[in-house]
Formats: structure tokens, C-alpha cells, sequence
């Protein structure tokens, strides 16, 4: 049992990591952008409140990757993810079919299911989260991947 916990909790880790540095790299890109041209993108997709919702969107990324990177309230995190990429999906992706080539919604898909997966299971053990155990208000559920 200890053998499964662990590879579970690896698995986490990595997965974490990988989503986050994911995340990370687009909030930067939209950095060099920068934040009018992220909001004039935004208002020709017609999100609500472009301005806003760019610089948002922006640093959730770059803050919300580092996050989930060192494994820092990922449930929280990750629930916020789900939202935005449910907002990608509806605003920008949904009609363009599934490829990510015509403009489509798999890279939207796969972001938002793993972001969902790490909103419910949370960070692991490896992880800030996991590290102050029981003293978080969504640590205390995590018997799946408890040590």
C-alpha cells in the first residue's frame, strides 16, 4: 500500500509540476505582451470586461503556475483554472472544433480536466500543502494521498 501511495503521490508531483509550468509560460507570455495588447486580444473574443479580465487571466497564470509548481493551495488554485478554461472554452475555442492547430479546444480541454483533477485531489504530499498537512482547511480530506 505504501508502494501505491507514494507513486501516486509522484505522479501528483510531477503532474503538478507540469501543469504549472504550463500555466507559467503562457502568464509570461502574456506579460511580454503586455497588458494592452492582452486586452485588446481579450475585447476581439469578445471576453467580458477585457482589461480586466486580461490582467486577471495574466497573473493568475504566472502567479497560479508557481503555485501549483511548488504545490501551494492547489485546490484552490486549480478551482480557479477550471474557471478560466471553461472561459477560454466558451469565448474563444468551443467553435472551432477539438485540434489546437484550427484554433480548438484540446489544449483548453486537457488544461481544464488536470486543473479539475488537482482542485479535488489536491497537491499531494510533495507539496507546500502536503507539508503543512492538516493545518489547511482542504488538507485534512486528502486520505487518498495521505503519506
Amino acid at each position: 500500500m505504501t508502494g501505491s501511495t507514494t507513486a501516486r503521490n509522484i505522479g501528483l508531483l510531477i503532474g503538478r509540476i507540469g501543469i504549472g509550468a504550463i500555466f507559467l509560460a503562457h502568464g509570461l507570455q502574456k506579460v511580454q505582451n503586455g497588458q494592452e495588447a492582452m486586452s485588446s486580444g481579450f475585447e476581439s473574443m469578445g471576453v467580458p470586461l477585457p482589461a480586466v479580465s486580461a490582467f486577471l487571466v495574466t497573473w493568475l497564470e504566472v502567479l497560479g503556475g508557481i503555485a501549483l509548481i511548488v504545490g501551494a493551495l492547489v485546490p484552490v488554485v486549480g478551482a480557479l483554472f477550471v474557471i478560466v478554461m471553461a472561459g477560454a472554452y466558451f469565448s474563444t475555442h468551443a467553435d472551432n472544433g477539438l485540434w489546437v492547430s484550427d484554433g480548438g479546444y484540446e489544449l483548453v480541454l486537457a488544461l481544464g480536466a488536470a486543473s479539475l483533477i488537482l482542485a479535488v485531489v489536491g497537491s499531494g504530499r510533495f507539496g507546500v500543502d502536503g507539508l503543512l498537512g492538516g493545518k489547511l482547511p482542504f488538507g485534512k480530506k486528502k486520505a487518498a494521498v495521505a503519506a
